[in-house]
């Protein structure tokens, strides 16, 4: 690749340090560093190459490329061998992690994370994708990611819900070894209800809904229960064939009769649904008989091997209709560990409340990414980092209790995360614009900024101001200073008159003994058109200001601090600067 000898001078010297952070993000996800990942690692630690970052991007994402293709008992063993410093730096980070998982072995735990693609993933159920692939990762074992889309009807897949939990799950550094689809799979579910069916596990039933309760009522045990298992195979092969209709006939599991829980009570594993009215997004009409979420997931947790289970507590019942169908096919069931309910104060993240707003919005309006949802798309574009929400995953651990965050947890965690390598810059709301006077017609003042008041080595701007050059504030500054003193950071101690600011002193002692306010500020050359948005329950407060040049350097997605305002994730950079507000 031909770059320009600056930038290739500057490669070299970059080189090893981006292989190393590639091949250590890579071993910590699973095999696959994440590119965006290591460009932050990058712009934080050398600040030359915030500079020619275009440039490097596609020399970066070569390295990255390369470690990616290693196995992962190759990255451990590089990195044994070259960076070991680096390895006990991970171990340690695990020490504090997740409990053993009941009966686990090295090598032999398979675990899976189970999305309906009729939605995104929000921060409720990130949490058992996270805790699922961490102890896969821990036991060197196995991940399945599996789609249960098999209810065209009542949970209609979404056709762009597949490929936006894959990009949420590959954000969050979550990799997987295998991926099924279980639309894709019915003649299997055929295949093993005919096998059930020969066993005596189950049976059809063609009664109306209300005469199967009456007979659960009664006590009476159904007519077709104790049906000869040819006869329930040639009414399965019915159903299949399309000579029933919606409603018409259903395939029970037989379980115990008088089981306390009626709902448990042979339940059913495959119903007609009218895939002509109801097509399904990846098979259209082709199927008509769909096995129930209990039947598919069951079969596939046996199937697939998944050695432990980690799912909501509200799946409990789940779990004991499932074991019916293991004991009539002699099957072994595999560990379940039932967590709490998660939720997240102060963002939207209930589905159904998602979708009353979609259906209510005009076009454009909301999308699964609005940064007011609680949504991994919408924390993503917030300014929320991935390994915060791990973190929490991992601080909350398999508890069985329902957990309520607030955002301010979140905030809080994600702020250690991002602070160390988010810039600092000049935001002026609603700026007003103000002629410097520095009592002499031609002595200039300079303000030197860091860009990290803790890290040098992302480097500082200058600011010259000169007799009559423009300065911005915002207007709240204004309003509360005029006629006072202040202090433009990093500048001098100016007072605040009408169109004007006056020189006063230029010591930062002076500023200390009259007790001045300190406000940002920007040259007025030095300043281009910017748009915070700022999320409020349902509403978006939209700030028009200035923001620094800095602010269209980079790449879009950058973490950034605005000066007395808070962090943000700018959005986008062109043909204005437009950022997220995520936290103080």
């Amino acid at each position: 690749m031909n770059v320009e000898p600056e930038v290739e001078d500057l490669w070299k010297e970059l080189k090893e340090t981006v292989f190393k952070h590639a091949l250590l993000n890579a071993y910590k996800h699973g095999g696959k560093a994440s590119l965006k990942h290591v460009v932050s690692k990058i712009v934080a630690e050398e600040p030359q190459a915030r500079r020619h970052i275009k440039s490097l991007i596609p020399l970066i994402q070569e390295i990255v490329e390369e470690v990616n293709k290693m196995s992962i008992d190759r990255q451990e063993d590089y990195l044994k061998k070259n960076y070991p410093e680096l390895l006990e730096e991970k171990r340690d980070e695990g020490e504090k992690g997740l409990p053993p998982l009941p009966g686990g072995e090295e090598g032999k735990v398979r675990t899976r994370f189970a999305p309906n693609p009729d939605f995104v993933i929000h921060l409720g159920n990130s949490r058992v994708a996270i805790l699922s692939h961490y102890y896969a990762r821990m036991y060197k074992g196995i991940f399945v990611l599996r789609f249960e889309d098999t209810d065209p009807r009542t949970k209609t897949p979404l056709p762009d819900a597949y490929h936006l939990i894959k990009e949420d799950l590959k954000w969050l550094g979550i990799d997987w070894d295998l991926e099924v689809i279980q639309s894709l799979r019915m003649d299997t579910y055929y295949e093993i209800a005919r096998e059930l069916i020969e066993k005596g596990g189950a049976y059809v039933d063609r009664l109306p809904k209300e005469e199967f309760s009456k007979l659960l009522l009664s006590g009476k045990p159904h007519p077709q229960r104790d049906a000869p298992s040819e006869h329930n195979l040639e009414e399965f092969d019915k159903m299949i064939s399309g000579q029933y209709g919606e409603g018409e006939a259903v395939l029970r599991v037989k379980t115990d009769w008088h089981h306390k829980d009626k709902s448990v009570v042979d339940w059913v594993a495959f119903r007609v649904i009218d895939t002509d009215k109801h097509p399904h997004p990846l098979t259209g009409s082709r199927y008509s008989v769909w096995p129930t979420y209990n039947f598919a997931a069951g079969v596939d947790d046996h199937l697939l091997g998944i050695t432990h289970i980690i799912r909501g507590k509200e799946h409990a019942q789940n779990t004991v209709k499932q074991l019916f169908l293991y004991q009539h096919m002699g099957w072994r069931y595999p560990t379940t560990i039932n967590v709490g309910r998660l939720k997240l104060e102060n963002l939207i993240m209930s589905k159904s409340h998602i979708r009353e707003i979609l259906s209510k919005a005009t076009a454009g309006s909301y999308t699964f990414d609005d940064p007011r949802f609680a949504t991994l798309a919408g924390l993503r574009r917030r300014g929320i980092h991935p390994d915060a929400i791990k973190a929490i995953m991992v601080d909350i651990g398999v508890k069985r209790n329902d957990v309520r965050i607030s955002y301010a947890n979140l905030a809080a965690v994600n702020r250690k995360l991002v602070d160390s390598i988010a810039p600092r810059l000049s935001f002026v709301p609603e700026p007003v614009v103000l002629e410097v006077d520095n009592n002499s017609g031609g002595e200039c003042l300079e303000a030197v900024i860091p860009y990290h008041p803790d890290h040098s080595d992302m480097g500082s701007r200058k600011w010259r101001v000169c007799q009559g050059d423009q300065i911005l504030i915002s207007r709240d500054d204004y309003q509360r200073s005029l006629g006072k003193e202040v202090r433009l950071m990093e500048l001098g101690n100016y007072e605040v008159t009408d169109g004007k600011l006056v020189l006063k002193s230029i010591e930062l002692e002076y500023a200390r003994k009259k007790r001045l306010s300190i406000i940002q500020w920007l040259p007025e050359k030095e300043a281009v058109d910017a748009l915070l948005l700022v999320p409020r329950d349902e509403e978006f407060a939209t700030i028009l200001g200035k923001v620094e040049k800095s602010a269209v350097q980079g790449i879009d997605g950058d973490f950034v601090q605005f000066f007395r305002i808070g962090f943000a994730r700018i959005e986008r950079r062109y043909p204005i600067v437009e950022a997220i507000f995520s936290h103080e």
